[in-house]
């Protein structure tokens, strides 16, 4: 794990600066679509699944559904993670959601036709930031996995229309911070995660004062510095297609 030493950052990074990121496309041999995604020391694993059919609320409507699982590996964490066998935590439950809602927002579901995209990410390594960079990396996943299922002549065309990524923002005594690592989520004032489109809309915000109240000031400060990320992250997405 990471830690920040009094004032300086992991990394030796600025208050706006993110930490190296990394995106390996086809990490997997058999996956449609994989991506090792790492953000410092964070690090989810992503592939993506494309079956034919829908669950019966779709049936008939031409329309197709993605989903994402997420999970922690017990090794992922300084204290072992328990498998999540007798259910899901709330927390999981929310982070597969929110990755499944962000990766919905920039495809076109009738185009896609009647099949079911499955997104996993597993995270293999945890040191904040992992719901933000699942969906960066989840993003590339689906990406190249519909590409195999359109060479395989399954689709007409690639239905996505746009990318998306996600990053964290925060207080951190009294720092505003982008892209939190864990010694920093853990301690700070307030929490944000930030999920945008390659346009500039924004899919999802989640913000909470942890240990403060904010204002519209405050608010408009931490959008501006995790706007800042989400262009690098958008521009390092491009870079990853192009390689």
């Amino acid at each position: 794990m990471t830690t920040m030493i009094g004032g300086q950052r992991a990394h030796a990074r600025s208050n706006d600066e993110m930490r190296p990121v990394r995106f390996t496309r086809k990490y997997l041999k058999d996956a449609q679509g994989s991506c090792l995604v790492e953000f410092g020391d964070t690090r989810v694993l992503c592939a993506a699944t494309v079956d034919d059919g829908v669950a019966s609320w779709l049936k008939g409507t031409g329309r197709g559904w993605i989903t994402a699982e997420y999970s922690m590996l017990p090794a992922s964490t300084a204290k072992r993670t328990r498998r999540e066998t007798h259910g899901q935590t709330g927390r999981t439950q929310e982070i597969q959601r929110l990755i499944g809602r962000s990766l919905r927002s920039v495809v076109d579901l009738s185009a896609l036709g009647e099949c079911t995209v499955t997104v996993d990410c597993d995270v293999i390594q945890a040191d904040g930031g992992t719901r933000t960079a699942a969906i960066s990396g989840a993003w590339l996943a689906l990406h190249d996995a519909l590409a195999t299922w359109q060479r395989a002549g399954k689709l007409k065309g690639n239905p996505i229309f746009d990318q998306v990524v996600a990053v964290s923002v925060g207080l951190v005594a009294g720092r505003t911070l982008l892209d939190l690592d864990y010694h920093e989520d853990s301690r700070a004032e307030i929490d944000m995660n930030l999920v945008q489109c390659g346009s500039g809309e924004f899919v999802e915000l989640q913000g909470t004062g942890e240990q403060t109240t904010f204002d519209r000031s405050r608010l408009n400060t931490l959008l501006d510095i995790g706007e800042k990320g989400l262009r690098e992250l958008l521009a390092l997405q491009k870079a990853a297609l192009e390689a």
